[in-house]
């Protein structure tokens, strides 16, 4: 019998701290709420835990430790050094640690805290609430094992890798198209795919864009090359999942530095879906809010002119730039992508439900197609169902996969 995509295996369904020994520094300068969050992290996930009081004496640990730690768990409200503080100092000695806040404050202070986080350039786990929960801190562990899956301290830095062999790369066609399926959140059959660029390096395996490969095609001006290549293999694979009998539709990202510098985009774009034989409306063309905000001619000209060939456009990161409401005005938006942050925070702060629930209603008046990214939970999914997501797409439902993998995946799902 063909399992339904809540029922599918998690891909963390064994216990992967026993898999993987993590280990965790747990910042409070409460010796009682230490030692209640430890005993949590030791004895019911698995974890080693090393202590400091406040964030100085984490701050020392972090600078001495050699082995690495993979979580840092810190309370926001302390002496000597306190949680922003902390925070600000954090980033530099990471080392590829997360930082998962914990306070007793309201939701509303968490969040400028998370907030907080990022303007110092440190990506947060989340925040958590005390009194701290084992189930609660799982979660958080989970989501970030699923983020690591597939690495591990041995993976390379993005620092080893040059220019020229990312270059070497695009000419030998090691760059592929993986497709993470978007699902219809009433019904949970797969309508839709996100092709991803993946490099499959001979050596180093599944190497995904970041850090390793986008960043340095932006910063050289060589990111058409390998766009082009992702979008033919998208088409392609579409293309090939009509044939099948699927009615699925594909979606494919464009940089703001591609828009904003080619303004033949729309007709290389256009070339490629004459060739293969898919209609422009099958077709996605992701934009991030930051490209949409942008006043310059050449992206807007862009855009228009892709949304009259057919092709179908969304914004991408919906509610972490400027202007949000201004750009829905300005381009003929066909699709809204409510972006992962929110909605990894929805089931713990009213604050995010808000965001989200608003910007559903407000896309629905609009006409405009809702997309949930970075959905983790069956709890997840059913909150945004109800609250009239029109689709859903993360590792609860499933992982980007080759073209064939993931023909065999929707097949098996929506039969």
């Amino acid at each position: 019998m063909t399992q339904s995509p809540m029922s599918q295996e998690n891909v963390m369904a064994t216990n992967p701290y026993q898999q993987q020994k993590l280990r965790a520094l747990l910042v409070d300068d409460d010796a009682f709420q230490r030692k209640v969050i430890g005993r949590t992290l030791r004895d019911r996930l698995s974890i080693d835990v090393f202590e400091a009081g406040d964030g100085q004496e984490a701050l020392d640990l972090l600078s001495g430790d050699r082995s690495g730690f993979d979580l840092v768990l810190c309370d926001l409200d302390m002496p000597v050094m306190d949680g922003p503080a902390f925070i600000r100092h954090f980033a530099p000695l990471s080392a590829g640690a997360r930082l998962m806040l914990l306070s007793g404050c309201d939701d509303h202070l968490l969040g400028s805290a998370l907030a907080l986080c990022q303007a110092y350039g440190v990506n947060p786990l989340g925040a958590l609430q005390k009194p701290v929960s084992a189930e609660a801190v799982r979660q958080q562990i989970d989501q970030m094992m699923v983020e690591r899956h597939g690495t591990d301290r041995a993976s390379p830095r993005a620092t080893d890798i040059s220019l020229e062999e990312i270059m070497a790369a695009s000419r030998n066609e090691e760059f592929e198209a993986h497709f993470q399926p978007k699902a219809c959140a009433l019904t949970g059959r797969i309508v839709a795919a996100e092709a991803l660029a993946r490099w499959r390096h001979p050596l180093l395996g599944i190497l995904p864009p970041y850090p390793y490969f986008i960043g340095q095609l932006e910063q050289s001006g060589n990111i058409g090359g390998i766009t082009e290549s992702i979008l033919y293999q998208a088409v392609s694979a579409c293309r090939e999942w009509h044939d099948h009998g699927l009615d699925i539709s594909v979606s494919v990202n464009l940089s703001q530095q591609l828009l904003q510098q080619d303004v033949d985009l729309a007709d290389r774009i256009s070339e490629i879906t004459n060739r293969v034989g898919l209609h422009p409306s099958q077709l996605v063309l992701e934009i991030t809010e930051t490209a949409a905000a942008t006043e310059i001619g050449p992206i807007l000209e862009n855009l228009v002119r892709l949304r009259m060939r057919g092709f179908e456009l969304s914004i991408d990161d919906f509610g972490t730039g400027y202007s949000s409401l201004e750009q829905l005005s300005r381009v003929a938006f066909t699709e809204l992508k409510i972006d992962r942050s929110f909605v990894a925070q929805m089931l713990a702060r009213s604050d995010s439900r808000t965001i989200i629930g608003s910007s559903i209603d407000m896309a629905r008046k609009l006409g405009i197609r809702t997309v949930a990214e970075g959905v983790e939970s069956r709890e997840e999914w059913d909150l945004l169902k109800t609250l009239g997501c029109d689709e859903i797409q993360g590792h609860y439902l499933g992982r980007p996969l080759p073209a064939r993998e993931f023909l065999a995946f929707v097949e098996g799902i929506n039969r």
